[in-house]
C-alpha cells in the first residue's frame, strides 16, 4: 500500500530531525530523483517539521520583534515550499495513472491525493508530539493521560485518513475517479496580484 510506505517515510523525517532538533540543522534527502515518490515525500515532511517548530517559536511571548519578522518571512516561504511540494506529488500520480481511461460513471474527489498526504505528514507530526506529551516524565498523570487519550485518536485517525487515501488510488487507478488538479495560484507572493507588494514597485 502507498500509505505504508509514505507512514514509514514520515516517521523517518521526524525522527531525523529531533536527533538535532534545530530548525537551521541542514537537509540531506536520502533518496536521490531516481526514486522520485520517496525523494518528494520525505522533502515534504521535512518541510512540515522544519515549519512546525517555526511555529513553536513564533508563539514565544518573548520573542524580539525583528526576529519575530525574520521568522515569519520564513514561514511564508516554507508555506509556499509546502504547497509546491503537493503540487509536485499530484504531478507524479497524475503521471502515474496518465493512461487510465475514467469510466463514464467515474467521479472526482473532493481533494486530489497529495493534498491527503499533505495530511497525512501534518498527522505524522502530531502523533510524534503527543507521544512525546503523553510518556514526560516531568508531567502530572492527568496531563499523560489526556495526551494519551488523544494520541489514540490520532493514530485512529491515521488509519482511516490512510485507507482513505490508499482507497483513492485504487479508485483512480481502476478509472472509478479521475484527478483534476488545480494549481493553488497563491496571491500574497504574487508582485502583481498582492497590492501592497505592487504598490511598491
Amino acid at each position: 500500500m502507498f500509505t505504508t510506505k509514505a507512514n514509514k517515510i514520515f516517521q523517518d523525517v521526524i525522527a531525523k530531525y529531533h536527533i538535532v532538533n534545530t530548525v537551521d540543522q541542514p537537509f540531506e534527502n536520502p533518496y536521490d530523483k531516481t526514486d522520485l515518490l520517496e525523494h518528494l515525500l520525505y522533502r515534504k515532511c521535512w518541510i512540515d517539521t522544519v515549519q512546525w517548530h517555526y511555529e513553536d517559536i513564533i508563539r514565544d511571548p518573548q520573542i524580539d520583534p525583528i526576529a519575530a519578522l525574520t521568522l515569519k518571512r520564513k514561514i511564508d516561504a516554507s508555506n509556499q515550499d509546502r504547497t509546491d511540494m503537493v503540487e509536485y506529488i499530484d504531478s507524479y500520480f497524475l503521471e502515474k495513472y496518465k493512461d487510465v481511461t475514467a469510466k463514464e460513471s467515474a467521479t472526482i474527489n473532493t481533494e486530489s491525493p497529495a493534498w491527503g498526504v499533505d495530511r497525512l505528514s501534518i498527522l505524522a507530526l502530531k502523533v510524534y508530539h503527543m507521544n512525546e506529551e503523553a510518556t514526560r516524565t516531568d508531567a502530572s498523570d492527568e496531563h499523560r493521560a489526556a495526551c494519551q487519550a488523544k494520541l489514540d485518536v490520532l493514530l485512529e485517525q491515521r488509519v482511516d485518513l490512510s485507507t482513505a487515501i490508499d482507497t483513492l488510488l485504487g479508485d483512480i487507478e481502476n478509472g472509478d475517479k479521475y484527478m483534476k488538479v488545480y494549481k493553488q495560484m497563491k496571491m500574497y507572493n504574487d508582485d502583481e496580484l498582492n497590492p501592497v507588494l505592487r504598490g511598491q514597485k
